[in-house]
């Protein structure tokens, strides 16, 4: 009878470890993002319709450099295609550590706050600030400076962007920056006279005097009080994705530079002059 008690409770014993065991493979097998979008062959990616960046064409195309860069290198990875998913700047990050999509590709600049939240890829592009001013330039607005030495002018910039800690680093107080979701929202105010001038990257604020009425653009500037701004831009990921970020940045740094590369970039405003100078080791330290 006691040997029996004992060769029951060693088979439930040994049933007990096989179970465990089973689920621990379960568990350590568990497919990651990369392989469910090889196996899908699609992956989701955010944006947030800032031209030239990332942005939707009236028709619903998904284009910009970080769309068409990202749908470049996906598909050197086995990844034909992508979904899209539309949110505001501010909630990119959020949005990607909520699962809503699996790559932030909205040419995001690479800095250690962000760094501290999410991984990035190398950097897929370098540049410069510039303001969109209305037409003929009437308050003289060449850069911050400007507005640190008048306070009775108003900066608008965009929600969740660098450009509010530029505008800080700078000197100009709370009640000089009013924060709006998007660029038509910030081209809205300078055309209402609600902002004396709107800051964002030289080429978003470029493309915006393009298309819009009775603004124009400053000359680009690449300084804000005394320190470098020109920004790196790279591609978002949950810090958990380690082997989709190892061969994105793979496909990328080989990608970058290349005639198809440049061509592919080119008709957006990019070009050799934009390409990257600095690593995400070195920006994600804030050097």
């Amino acid at each position: 009878m006691f040997k029996s008690l004992i060769s029951r409770r060693n088979a439930l014993r040994a049933a007990a470890l096989t179970v465990a065991a089973v689920s621990f493979c379960g568990y350590a097998h568990a497919e990651s993002t990369l392989e469910k979008a090889k196996a899908a062959g699609y992956i989701r990616i955010g944006f947030a319709n800032e031209a030239p960046f990332g942005f939707a064409t009236p028709d619903g195309k998904l284009t910009g450099e970080a769309p068409e860069v990202a749908k470049a290198v996906l598909k050197k990875m086995g990844i034909a295609e992508v979904d899209g998913v539309l949110t505001e700047f501010g909630s990119l990050i959020p949005g990607l550590k909520a699962g809503r999509f699996d790559i932030i590709a909205a040419g995001m600049f690479i800095n250690p706050k962000r760094c501290a939240e999410i991984a990035f890829s190398e950097p897929s592009y370098g540049i410069g600030q510039a303001m969109l001013v209305a037409k003929g330039n009437p308050k003289g607005v060449k850069d911050y400076s400007t507005f640190a030495s008048n306070k009775d002018l108003k900066l608008a910039v965009m929600a969740g962007a660098v450009e509010s800690g530029y505008a800080k680093d700078a000197g100009l107080s709370a009640e000089q920056v009013i924060s709006l979701p998007d660029q038509s929202s910030l081209v809205a105010a300078v055309q209402a006279g609600r902002a004396d001038a709107a800051a964002l990257t030289a080429l978003s604020i470029a493309e915006m005097a393009k298309k819009a009425e009775g603004v124009e653009s400053t000359e680009p500037f690449g300084e804000v009080a005394g320190k470098s701004v020109k920004g790196h831009g790279g591609f978002g990921f949950r810090k958990e994705d380690k082997d989709l970020v190892e061969a994105f940045n793979k496909e990328l740094t080989a990608f970058l530079g290349t005639p198809e590369h440049l061509a592919l970039v080119e008709p957006l405003g990019f070009g050799k002059g934009y390409l990257p100078n600095k690593t995400t080791a070195q920006l994600c330290a804030g050097e």
